[in-house]
């Protein structure tokens, strides 16, 4: 990709995956992944812009009082898409061992956690069913091969209410010619 270079190697936990145009997956075509771990025994993150259409009432009722607009779960990725996964942001701190940040104040919960606890330093969250998997220099290789653009998060990103233009706008506030991939169609048939 003229004017971009695969970071160097090291751990991106806490970054974004911003699908390229020649991202290789049909599951991830337009996405924007965070990445919740990286590591040499792999890399797991959610996507954050595929909401669907199950409302977080009907699974999980004790956490409605926090889940942020729009109120529904997120496909977080293809694997184990009958787990669940919380990403929130907190006003106070959690010295709860479930609480693991990320970027800024925003990071997982435990879901098993007790709402009724955890709520009062939870400001917001929202509910990923599934998340996405690679096995040790899987990614990496993907990046190199010109499948993910690697890129700071913004805290607001996991949280956006408006998760249908987060790719282009994670991409447009992007240094350089990146930038310029958020007017790319992301259908090409299109064009």
């Amino acid at each position: 990709m003229d004017g971009y270079e695969t970071p160097a190697p090291r751990a991106l936990r806490g970054r974004l995956l911003v699908a390229t145009p020649s991202v290789g997956d049909p599951n991830f075509a337009g996405t924007v992944v965070l990445l919740l771990e990286h590591n040499d025994e792999g890399a797991m993150g959610v996507v954050l812009n595929r909401p669907s259409e199950i409302h977080v009432a009907e699974h999980l009722p004790g956490w409605t009082e926090v889940v942020v607009s729009p109120p529904v779960v997120f496909l977080g990725g293809p694997v184990s898409p009958n787990a669940a996964l919380c990403l929130a942001r907190v006003d106070a701190d959690m010295d709860d061992a479930g609480w693991n940040p990320l970027v800024g104040r925003v990071g997982t919960v435990d879901l098993s956690a007790d709402p009724g606890q955890a709520v009062p330093a939870v400001a917001e969250v929202r509910i990923f069913a599934g998340y996405a998997g690679w096995a040790p220099r899987q990614l990496e290789a993907e990046i190199a091969e010109g499948g993910w653009f690697v890129v700071d998060a913004d805290p607001g990103d996991a949280l956006s209410p408006l998760p249908d233009d987060l790719w282009r706008d994670v991409l447009r506030r992007q240094p350089g010619t990146i930038s310029l991939f958020a007017d790319y169609p992301l259908d090409p048939s299109m064009n």
